[in-house]
């Protein structure tokens, strides 16, 4: 498929999404967003890609936020579906059941924070900066941060984020645990595609059946995540990736995962 907004690569088993609008910051507008959904769509159906990066064109911006010339001035109805739009294509990455790692490799700021957010893993370069400056624009953030941020780093520091609009550097996301590294910048690409290389070998229905029962637990009462877990675990143990598994362990080879 062509895009306009976004570029998308694939190699060894991994895709990479850059968000191509450099002359915007990589802005979010609705055209964007529709291309990133049907990105996903596709890398979610192709059997041959295990794991997927996704970053922001230049060295400047990962994304710099919504693009708001596409919320001001309109009508509520409209900011609202235009929100909508937005948690819908984000909920699908974060539910895709493959691992997407976001390459933050510069400003990280509404719309673009919440990107990163639903990501499985976020890796930051050093110059990285991450913000919810919504406040600033008499607004909230609206693609779903009051609801992840939370839940990623405890009301305190979420309220502090919302409520100020101040950035803060990557080495402060990686304190909150907004990011799980922080690496130079000219070392971000090579070390996110490493860590996919990693994954993309790793056994795909493990891998989808842990992130559900992580995502989907975190809204249980335990009792019933512990049951979900459970029920999982049945069901992998009847997988062939399983006995592959366990015969490469107790053979002390590598294994070799076909997804089934």
């Amino acid at each position: 498929m062509t895009y306009v907004n976004i570029i998308v690569t694939t190699a060894a088993k991994v895709a990479t999404v850059t968000i191509n609008r450099p002359d915007k910051l990589n802005a979010l507008n609705r055209a964007t967003i529709e291309e990133l959904r049907l990105a996903f769509a596709a890398i979610k159906s192709d059997a041959n890609i295990r794991a997927a990066i996704l970053t922001g064109s230049g060295a400047k911006s990962f994304v710099a936020g919504a693009d708001i010339t596409e919320f001001a001035g309109v009508e509520p109805a409209a900011a609202r579906d235009f929100s909508l739009a937005g948690q819908r294509t984000f909920r699908e990455i974060e539910l895709l059941g493959k691992p997407v790692i976001a390459a933050v490799n510069g400003f990280c700021f509404g719309g673009g924070m919440e990107l990163a957010m639903v990501c499985t893993l976020r890796i930051a370069a050093d110059t990285a900066k991450f913000g919810q400056p919504e406040v600033n624009l008499g607004i909230l953030p609206g693609f779903g941060g009051t609801q992840r941020l939370p839940r990623l780093v405890g009301r305190s520091a979420a309220l502090e984020l919302c409520l100020t609009g101040k950035p803060i550097s990557a080495e402060r996301a990686h304190q909150l645990g907004i990011v799980s590294g922080v690496v130079p910048a000219a070392d971000l690409i090579g070390e996110v595609e490493k860590l996919c290389g990693q994954l993309a070998l790793s056994a795909p229905l493990a891998m989808r059946g842990i992130m559900d029962a992580i995502i989907y637990g975190e809204d249980m009462p335990l009792d019933q995540g512990l049951d979900y877990e459970s029920q999982t675990f049945g069901l992998l143990s009847s997988t062939a990736d399983m006995r592959e598994g366990t015969s490469a362990f107790l053979e002390k080879r590598k294994p070799e995962f076909l997804g089934r």
